[in-house]
C-alpha cells in the first residue's frame, strides 16, 4: 500500500448584501474585499482536487506537524489514527 498526498481547494459560494450609493454600487465590492460585510449565505461547491503524489511516512509526519503544530508531542501511532485515512476506516 501507498500513502498519497491529495491536494484540494475546497469552494464556498458566498452572498453578501451591503448598501451602497445608487450612483456607486460598485462600492460594495470594496467593502466585501475588505472583509467588512456581514455574510448573508453560504452554499459549499465541493472539493476540487489539484494534485497528487506518493509520499513516503516520513514525509507526511514532517509535513503534518508544520500544518498541525499543535499535535507535534503527539505518538507516530496516534497521528496516524487522527489524520490518515487507511484503507481499514473505509467502509467496504
Amino acid at each position: 500500500m501507498a500513502l498519497v498526498l491529495v491536494e484540494c481547494i475546497s469552494q464556498y459560494r458566498m452572498r453578501y448584501v451591503v448598501e451602497a450609493p445608487d450612483t456607486h454600487p460598485e462600492y460594495a465590492l470594496d467593502t466585501v474585499v475588505c472583509e467588512e460585510a456581514k455574510e448573508f449565505s453560504q452554499h459549499w461547491l465541493g472539493e476540487t482536487i489539484v494534485s497528487h503524489r506518493k509520499v513516503s511516512a516520513q514525509d507526511i509526519m514532517k509535513m503534518l506537524d508544520e500544518d498541525n503544530g499543535y499535535c507535534k508531542e503527539w505518538s507516530d501511532d496516534h497521528k496516524i489514527k487522527t489524520f490518515i485515512t487507511l484503507e481499514s476506516d473505509l467502509k467496504k
